[in-house]
Protein backbone atom coordinates (compact mmCIF):
# COMPACT_ATOMS: atom_id res chain seq x y z
CA UNK A 1 0.00 0.00 0.00
CA UNK A 2 1.55 3.78 -0.80
CA UNK A 3 0.68 7.14 1.13
CA UNK A 4 -0.01 9.44 -1.50
CA UNK A 5 0.85 13.17 -0.39
CA UNK A 6 -1.83 15.10 -1.73
CA UNK A 7 -1.73 19.08 -2.73
CA UNK A 8 -3.83 21.58 -0.88
CA UNK A 9 -6.40 22.54 -3.69
CA UNK A 10 -7.37 18.69 -3.59
CA UNK A 11 -7.70 18.09 -0.18
CA UNK A 12 -11.20 19.12 0.49
CA UNK A 13 -12.01 16.47 -2.38
CA UNK A 14 -10.67 13.89 -0.03
CA UNK A 15 -11.80 15.06 3.17
CA UNK A 16 -9.37 17.32 4.11
CA UNK A 17 -6.11 14.70 4.25
CA UNK A 18 -3.00 15.65 3.83
CA UNK A 19 -2.49 11.84 2.56
CA UNK A 20 -4.42 9.02 1.86
CA UNK A 21 -3.44 5.54 1.51
CA UNK A 22 -4.13 3.32 -1.83
CA UNK A 23 -3.18 0.06 -3.68
CA UNK A 24 -2.32 0.54 -6.77
CA UNK A 25 0.41 -1.54 -9.05
CA UNK A 26 0.46 1.76 -11.56
CA UNK A 27 -0.14 5.43 -12.11
CA UNK A 28 -3.17 4.46 -14.17
CA UNK A 29 -4.61 2.41 -11.22
CA UNK A 30 -4.04 4.99 -8.81
CA UNK A 31 -5.90 7.79 -10.76
CA UNK A 32 -8.96 4.71 -11.01
CA UNK A 33 -9.32 4.20 -7.28
CA UNK A 34 -9.30 7.49 -6.32
CA UNK A 35 -10.96 8.43 -8.65
CA UNK A 36 -13.63 5.61 -7.39
CA UNK A 37 -12.98 6.19 -3.58
CA UNK A 38 -13.12 9.93 -4.02
CA UNK A 39 -15.64 11.43 -6.43
CA UNK A 40 -14.98 14.50 -5.89
CA UNK A 41 -11.58 14.33 -7.67
CA UNK A 42 -12.97 13.09 -10.94
CA UNK A 43 -12.80 17.04 -12.59
CA UNK A 44 -9.12 17.23 -11.11
CA UNK A 45 -7.94 13.86 -12.86
CA UNK A 46 -9.81 14.54 -15.84
CA UNK A 47 -8.14 17.91 -16.48
CA UNK A 48 -4.68 16.48 -15.57
CA UNK A 49 -2.88 15.63 -12.12
CA UNK A 50 0.90 15.20 -12.11
CA UNK A 51 2.58 12.63 -9.86
CA UNK A 52 5.91 12.48 -8.67
CA UNK A 53 7.27 9.18 -7.71
CA UNK A 54 10.78 9.65 -5.21
CA UNK A 55 11.03 12.92 -7.15
CA UNK A 56 10.90 12.57 -10.76
CA UNK A 57 7.57 13.98 -12.21
CA UNK A 58 5.06 11.88 -14.28
CA UNK A 59 2.14 13.77 -16.28
CA UNK A 60 0.89 11.16 -19.20
CA UNK A 61 2.88 8.11 -17.85
CA UNK A 62 -0.26 5.76 -16.76
CA UNK A 63 1.67 2.63 -17.50
CA UNK A 64 4.35 3.63 -14.77
CA UNK A 65 4.78 1.24 -12.20
CA UNK A 66 4.45 2.54 -8.18
CA UNK A 67 7.14 1.24 -6.29
CA UNK A 68 7.34 -0.44 -3.15
CA UNK A 69 7.35 2.26 -0.62
CA UNK A 70 7.53 5.14 -3.12
CA UNK A 71 7.23 8.66 -1.83
CA UNK A 72 4.17 9.46 -3.77
CA UNK A 73 2.93 12.90 -4.29
CA UNK A 74 -0.44 14.25 -6.37
CA UNK A 75 0.52 17.86 -8.00
CA UNK A 76 -1.01 19.77 -10.29
CA UNK A 77 -0.52 19.54 -13.99
CA UNK A 78 2.49 21.37 -15.20
CA UNK A 79 1.89 23.42 -18.45
CA UNK A 80 4.87 23.86 -20.31
CA UNK A 81 5.44 26.03 -23.08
Amino acid sequence: MATIHIWGALRPCVGGAETIDLQAGTIGELMRLLEEQYPLTEPFIESGIAVSINGTIYQDSWQKSLPDNAEIYLLPRIAGG
